[in-house]
């Protein structure tokens, strides 16, 4: 009797069947552990709205209002961005310490209000203010804002 003619050759293989889904559940983990940056960009943060507490009087402030681009009014006064420069910078040789406060409306796009940022910036202005909507009502109503 002989063994050897019932018994068939396999070709031996690796098995690859398995590997698709080791592949997927590495991606999965590395995506789940990756640590992602998310401080970028400007670093302040919003004003909380809270009608009781009022950090900066508008009277003693530079207000700019952006209209759209190139298009300011500070202190109720319509300026160009070189004038803005210059009339922020008078001012802060007056006070260092005088507040700032940024005014948009709602159409004007976000590149606009990061030019105004950037040129305080550069002009080493410390206190810059964004109002809330509860402070813009309260200042309307004292004829502060338009």
């Amino acid at each position: 009797m002989s063994l050897r003619r019932g018994i068939r050759s396999v070709a031996p293989t690796v098995p690859t069947a398995s590997m698709a889904d080791i592949a997927f559940l590495l991606i999965v983990f590395f995506m789940l552990t990756a640590v992602f940056a998310t401080n970028e960009g400007l670093q302040f943060q919003f004003p909380e709205d809270d009608p009781t507490q009022l950090d900066v009087q508008p009277e003693e402030a530079v207000h700019i209002k952006i209209n759209g681009a190139g298009n300011y009014v500070v202190d109720r006064t319509p300026m160009t961005e070189a004038e803005l420069g210059g009339y922020v910078q008078m001012k802060m040789e007056q006070n260092p310490q005088k507040p700032i406060i940024i005014q948009t409306n709602g159409e004007v796009p976000y590149f606009v209000m990061i030019d105004v940022f950037d040129l305080l910036k550069y002009l080493e202005v410390q206190n810059i203010s964004i109002p809330t909507q509860t402070e813009v009502e309260r200042w309307k109503a004292f004829g502060i804002f338009e």
